[in-house]
Parts: C-alpha cells; sequence; structure tokens
C-alpha cells in the first residue's frame, strides 16, 4: 500500500510543490468529493494547479508548453503516456474553482511573518496602493466585460481592465486587489478592499487617493494615512493650528461640500466630521530629472517626536515601489497581456499570476531573513530565473529528500547572491530608447484592412 501510495505521488507532478509546499498547503489542492476534479486521472486538481502555476512562471507562457513538460515529466516517472493536445488540460483549468484560489492567495499573503525592525515605520505595516492597467484577447465576452476605449473602432482594440492592488511594502507581497472597467476611479476599487487593512496599519497612496472620505474611513479603523495634497490650496503658516517646526504644520481640513459622484447621499455626508485633523509636511525634490521642485504631504501621523517629517517624507519616496512590484509582475511574468478568452478564466489566470508572484515573494524574504539582507535588494527577476532552471531538476524520477533540500538551498543561493543595486533618487522616465517598427496601423476592422505598399517606409505616428 505504501508502494502504492507513493507511485501515486509522483504521478502528482511537478517538483514546484517541494518548493512551494510550505507556502501552499496540500490542503488547498485534495480532490473534490463530488463534482469536478473529483476523479483520479492524469490532470487531477493538484497536477492542473501546479501545471497552471508552471504555466504561469514559465518564458513562453503558452499551454502547449506546459502540456509538453507534463509529458515528459510523466514519461521519465511513470508508466502513463500524455498527448501533446492542450485540449484535456484546458478543460481542466476551467474546472478549478475561483473560491479555491482566492483562499491560496490569501494564505499566501497571510503566511509571511515579518520582523518589525523590518517595518518600514515604527514597526508598523504599510501598505503601498495604486493601480494599472492591463489588456487580454479581443473576444465579445472579454469586451462585454472590459471594453476597450472609446477612440478605438471595433476591432482596432483590446478590452482594457482596470486593476487596483494592495502590496505590502516591507514584503512585496500582493494582500488583496479589485478589478474594474475603463469607467471605474480607483477610489471605488480601493473601497472593496477595505477589510485588507487593519488596526495600527499605515495607507501610503499618491494623489489619486487624496480624499477626504477615504481618510476619515480609514482613520475610523484605526488605520493612518500618507498621500500628496491635491485638489487643494497648501495651508500656511498664519492659516494652521500650530507649526510643528520648518515646513511641517498641523491643520484643519475642512469637509468638501457634497457633490452628485460622492459616495453617500447628501444626508450621511453631511453627518462626517466637519474637519479632520492633519498633518502637511512640504518636500524639497533636490535630485534633478523629476518634473516637480516641491510637493505637499498630508497624514493622520501627528506626533513629530515619534513620526519626523523626515521619516514620512522618506516613506513616501518609497512608494515608487509599487510601480516596481507591478513591472515585475507585468514585465517580468509577462501580465501585462492576459491569454484567456473568456471573464472567468481571465479572473483565474490572474489569480494564479499572483500566487505564482507571491511564492517567489516567499523565497526572497526567506533568503534576505536568514542572510540579513533588504528583501527589496534581491532581484525579483533573479528570483524568477533562478527558479526557471532549479523546476528542471525538482522534477527528476526518485528525488530523495535530502537531494530535494540540496536543490532548495542551490535556488536560495542563486536568490541571494543576485543583488540590486542601490540607487536612491534615480529617475525613472517613462520612455521608449527602441524604436518602433513601421508597420502600418491597423484603423479597420482585419477583414476590411488593406496593407499598403511600400510599408517599410510607412510612418506609423504620423497615420
Amino acid at each position: 500500500m505504501a508502494d502504492e501510495m507513493m507511485h501515486k505521488k509522483d504521478k502528482s507532478l511537478l517538483g514546484l510543490k517541494a518548493c512551494f509546499g510550505r507556502f501552499i498547503p496540500e490542503c488547498f489542492l485534495k480532490n473534490n468529493v463530488k463534482g469536478h476534479h473529483s476523479r483520479h486521472r492524469i490532470f487531477s486538481k493538484e497536477t492542473t494547479f501546479w501545471a497552471f502555476f508552471s504555466q504561469i512562471i514559465d518564458a513562453d507562457g503558452g499551454c502547449a508548453e506546459v502540456v509538453k513538460k507534463l509529458k515528459t515529466y510523466l514519461a521519465f516517472n511513470s508508466d502513463q503516456s500524455l498527448s501533446v493536445s492542450t485540449g484535456s488540460y484546458c478543460k481542466a483549468r476551467k474546472k478549478l474553482e475561483e473560491t479555491d484560489l482566492v483562499e491560496i492567495l490569501k494564505h499566501t499573503s497571510e503566511s509571511f511573518h515579518v520582523n518589525l525592525d523590518d517595518q518600514p515605520l515604527a514597526g508598523r505595516r504599510v501598505i503601498v496602493v495604486d493601480g494599472t492597467g492591463l489588456s487580454m484577447p479581443d473576444t465579445s465576452e472579454n469586451q462585454d466585460e472590459w471594453p476597450q476605449i472609446s477612440s478605438q473602432k471595433k476591432g482596432c482594440g483590446f478590452p482594457t481592465m482596470r486593476l487596483l492592488g494592495c502590496f505590502d511594502l516591507a514584503t512585496g507581497a500582493i494582500l488583496s486587489y479589485a478589478v474594474g472597467n475603463k469607467k471605474n476611479h480607483e477610489l471605488p476599487l480601493l473601497r472593496q478592499q477595505e477589510g485588507t487593512f487593519k488596526e495600527g496599519d499605515i495607507f501610503l497612496g499618491d494623489k489619486g487617493f487624496c480624499s477626504f472620505y477615504d481618510v476619515d474611513r480609514l482613520r475610523e479603523k484605526g488605520v493612518d494615512s500618507i498621500i500628496p495634497l491635491a485638489r487643494r490650496i497648501p495651508k500656511t503658516e498664519q492659516t494652521c493650528i500650530k507649526k510643528l517646526a520648518n515646513n511641517d504644520l498641523l491643520i484643519r481640513w475642512e469637509r468638501p461640500a457634497w457633490y452628485k459622484k460622492a459616495p453617500l447621499p447628501k444626508d450621511e455626508w453631511n453627518q462626517l466630521p466637519e474637519e479632520l485633523l492633519l498633518r502637511q509636511i512640504k518636500v524639497d525634490v533636490e535630485q534633478p530629472g523629476f518634473r516637480v521642485k516641491s510637493f505637499y504631504i498630508i497624514t493622520t501621523l501627528l506626533d513629530p517626536l515619534i513620526y519626523s517629517a523626515k521619516s514620512i517624507a522618506d516613506l513616501y519616496y518609497r512608494r515608487w515601489s509599487v510601480e516596481l512590484f507591478f513591472r515585475d509582475l507585468k514585465t517580468t511574468t509577462k501580465m501585462d497581456i492576459l491569454r484567456c478568452k473568456s471573464p472567468a478564466m481571465i479572473r483565474k489566470e490572474l489569480l494564479m499570476y499572483f500566487i505564482a508572484y507571491n511564492a517567489i515573494r516567499h523565497l526572497i524574504y526567506e533568503t534576505a531573513h536568514a542572510h540579513e539582507k533588504d528583501p527589496m535588494r534581491l532581484s525579483y527577476k533573479g528570483a524568477l530565473q533562478a527558479l526557471r532552471q532549479a523546476e528542471v531538476y525538482f522534477n527528476r524520477a526518485a528525488l530523495c529528500p535530502s537531494e530535494i533540500l540540496r536543490i532548495r538551498e542551490n535556488l536560495l543561493d542563486s536568490i541571494r547572491t543576485n543583488i540590486i543595486p542601490f540607487r536612491p533618487g534615480r529617475s525613472e522616465p517613462r520612455c521608449l530608447k527602441r524604436r518602433l517598427k513601421p508597420y502600418q496601423l491597423l484603423t479597420l476592422h482585419r477583414h476590411e484592412m488593406i496593407e499598403i505598399k511600400h510599408r517599410s517606409k510607412y510612418n506609423a505616428k504620423a497615420a
């Protein structure tokens, strides 16, 4: 019986389980009692999940690639064979429950054990929030859920999703997310994730989150906010309550008048406090290459002895880390263009990207903690590259526990040695250096488009 159990275990696929089993417990991947994934087949619930995981971290990212990987794995580790057709795998992916993936993502985000010394400000967790856009295949189902921008003609654009993510600044892990279409502002998406914030947290956002209502809501939950001042005239020393230090003022923030798009009805809006007691800090930008020379920060951290103006300004400079987190997801892991053709599968694909991202962040944080390094200085791209190479050795037949441990230690050592240079105040212009190909722009439906002659001399920008 023991031999039979080991034989079945060998068929469960991919040594990724040996690497990430502590972050993604096996209990989440057991076959269901009835319904989908209740029968013992090659594409069991566990095998499908790890195959999907392998597809996410793979450089190619296609279904055919992971099916061929599984076929090779079965050929060397069992007596079963598998067709190179992707049909069975795609059907098995559809049977994965979205609720199960949500629970796995929740577990990966909550299983970090962060030391107080690693927290960026006074031992408190800082949640940095920002939004981004994603595109996906141009299918009618995706267009209904996430329509393309109105300036594009039908058949010439792609569905556009708006995504808002909450990240832990100390670990880089994504804690929660919300999606919407092009019409959704970031503030309503943030309100959908209020459960992510716990008492004692610090909310860090850009000027798009400068909202009286949301600052007050978070304050009632015991969450402090650090955001730049927007759409309001800064207070002066003559109009402030108290001058705490140079460029550091204690101010009153008056409740704005009710407006039609306010998050509350007029009678409930008038029940909000008439003013908030805040702190206004002016920050002078001394590094060259930035668009502004100074800006104002408002915060509910009122004690200047515990939270100095410099420490708050330095923390806000770290808000740029969320752009790097999205770059790791969208550029390095190739999440910028999703591949699935239905909204249900798009949501599952998005969850798998976040699960794989958090799992790699676990490896990075574990390595940084073991060697007393800053986890933000260890390269995410280097960790992903090392994992891709180690996966081949994890998938070998008859690996003993000591061999698995040796491969895993080598993986962590590769992550440890790939350190990002320390570049404070580095300018990050959003510009393209490599020129685009001179292809004609698609301005009509594909079946109606006529390609011009001599396209090598065509200037796309002039079209």
